[in-house]
């Protein structure tokens, strides 16, 4: 067994060689003012090692006067000395959801849990050599900052051939769709055969790295707005090209609802440890009106690139729709990684309004 273990009931009497350890907000004095205080456009520490090691647990809560803290709050880790973090996504979106909100929900790797999704939990192993995580504020509130980070310190060194985890947080807050007129079962199969797509080239990125590793899934999040009444955000196939490989990709799906392995574009809130929909915002008139979220985490299936990747799906069946996309996708890969798109402001960040239902 290797120092990071299985990570599973059946590994538990398999004794390592580690220290237990925990960098946390507990008041030094004693006291119960257990939080940091991070103020409007300054950042905090969560953790900072020179030892290597590796996170296996993160918990943390906010508390914030900002309706949008959970977007407005940013995530950061780095490995082993680097300039540019490994790690960079809002608050909330790392850990599950999109739209700025917090909400209950259990997954394998990542959970929140009560109060409404409040206490944010983390379980995806992370190792290092040296590693750094903070928190920064862009907000025009004080944040209190609330956090566990359960860590093991090793005696040496990882091996080379331990890859280093890697989150990153996108947005189109409005792909480009060509669909005028509304969809129905009169016209469905008369719209899909309209403009074939052979390409992923129009479609919404998700993840394009460079490297070798494994892509081990994403939350995405989308707000149906379009004003023709095209709410259904079903039918847009996931691409994932490997490596560079010439079209069409070896893998290639069959429907967005179908990559979150779900059917039907669900009106049912569902959580499962590796998929479910932690969001349904419809109406019995308008069933995908709104904000939906989801998840697929490739634990027990992850991806293998070994020189680069690109992670797309399409917004609607052949890009048909105009509507409102972001996720976060998570991997691991040997270092260096590339260059990350610079993370959008805050305000392009915030969550679209609620708008009243169609006409």
């Amino acid at each position: 067994m290797d120092s990071l273990g299985f990570g599973s009931l059946a590994s538990l009497p398999h004794l390592r060689s580690y220290r237990s350890r925990r960098s946390s907000s507990y008041h030094r004095s004693g006291n119960n003012n257990d939080w940091v205080t991070i103020e409007p456009g300054h950042s905090a520490t969560l953790l900072a090692t020179e030892s290597p090691g590796c996170v296996r647990h993160i918990w943390l809560t906010v508390g914030c006067d900002s309706p949008h803290f959970a977007r407005e709050l940013v995530l950061r880790m780095f490995w082993d000395g680097e300039k540019m973090p490994s790690v960079e996504a809002p608050l909330g979106d790392f850990f599950g959801i999109g739209h700025g909100i917090l909400k209950s929900f259990v997954s394998t790797p990542l959970q929140m849990s009560p109060e409404n999704g409040r206490g944010m939990n983390c379980w995806w192993p992370m190792p290092f050599d040296t590693a750094l995580i903070s928190m920064e504020n862009q907000s025009s509130s004080a944040a209190n900052l609330y956090f566990y980070v359960d860590y093991e310190e090793f005696a040496d060194r990882q091996p080379p051939s331990v890859a280093r985890f890697h989150a990153q947080w996108r947005r189109e807050a409005q792909t480009e769709g060509w669909l005028t007129e509304r969809l129905h079962s009169g016209n469905i199969a008369e719209i899909w055969s309209r403009k074939p797509n052979l390409s992923d080239e129009d479609n919404y990125v998700i993840l394009e790295a460079e490297g070798s590793g494994v892509y081990v899934g994403c939350n995405l999040n989308i707000d149906c707005f379009q004003r023709q009444g095209n709410d259904w955000y079903g039918e847009g196939d996931d691409m994932i090209v490997i490596d560079g490989e010439p079209w069409p990709p070896r893998l290639h799906g069959t429907g967005t609802e179908d990559y979150f392995c779900m059917a039907f574009c669900p009106t049912q809130e569902y959580c499962a440890p590796f998929h479910g929909l932690t969001l349904y915002s419809g109406t019995r008139d308008w069933k995908w009106k709104g904000k939906n979220s989801m998840y697929r985490y490739h634990v027990l299936d992850p991806i293998r690139f070994e020189k680069s990747i690109r992670v797309s799906i399409e917004h609607g069946h052949a890009n048909k729709l105009s509507n409102d996309y972001s996720s976060t996708a998570y991997w691991y890969q040997l270092e260096p990684h590339a260059s990350f798109p610079p993370l959008l402001p805050a305000h392009e960040r915030l969550p679209r309004p609620n708008e009243p239902p169609f006409p």
